[in-house]
């Protein structure tokens, strides 16, 4: 759906911009986003690594989807501030910006603009379990997840009743077959942690599936079925 051909000569000068391997190339970055697996004590050890590693003007910033910025920021020097993209990042223009105590108006206000430059939208939120579009989308796919597994309709109707009913552009079950089904639920295990509240109890059928790497778009499978 949002994917297209390119040329290979364009694909290789893409390509070529990537480095990986050794974070010593990051020490003479301005500014740095995080985007690694959607783990605490991953992202902790990494930015752990790169405090050292990087000049003290480096502005540091999370990927994180639903992880409290403060927690990942333990142990580090400067203030963390979050700069949640969508799936797919290229397409999807708003990015929500994750303020933290430690920030300044200044770094938040540069994180900003940061954002603008590379054609996104941002939002300010202010630090909670699943900030503001996690907050409100997962549950709701959790809960078609719910309808599904209790047959009230089918994986296809209950997507199409989304779209047409509420007017999304996908429909929840899809939708988290995009996002990764293991992405999901590790959104609600965070908030139900966070929070206590019973609301982001994880679907047993979303359990099952993802301890069967029936992932989504990624694995192939999911609620659908796709070409890898």
């Amino acid at each position: 759906m949002f994917r297209k051909k390119i040329d290979r000569e364009i694909a290789d000068g893409y390509l070529a911009k990537i480095t990986d391997g050794d974070l010593r190339i990051a020490a003479n970055a301005d500014f740095l986003v995080e985007a690694v697996i959607e783990n605490l004590e991953i992202k902790q050890n990494l930015f752990k690594e790169l405090d050292e590693i990087c000049k003290q003007e480096c502005i540091f910033t999370t990927n994180t989807s639903s992880l409290p910025i403060k927690d990942i920021a333990v142990g580090i020097r400067r203030p963390l501030v979050g700069m949640h993209f969508f799936n797919p990042a290229p397409v999807i223009k708003l990015v929500e910006i994750i303020t933290s105590e430690a920030a300044t108006p200044e770094v938040t206000e540069y994180v900003m603009a940061i954002a603008k430059e590379i054609g996104k939208i941002p939002v300010i939120v202010k630090e909670a379990p699943g900030f503001v579009v996690n907050r409100v989308l997962i549950p709701m796919i959790n809960e078609a997840i719910s309808i599904y597994a209790e047959g009230i309709a089918s994986v296809e109707d209950i997507d199409m009743a989304m779209r047409l009913g509420a007017n999304q552009p996908m429909g929840p079950l899809a939708l988290g077959d995009l996002i990764g089904l293991d992405v999901v639920l590790a959104i609600l295990n965070v908030m139900l942690k966070e929070t206590g509240d019973n609301r982001y109890l994880p679907q047993l059928m979303l359990k099952r599936m993802v301890r069967e790497k029936k992932l989504g778009r990624k694995t192939g499978e999911g609620f659908y079925k796709y070409q890898t």
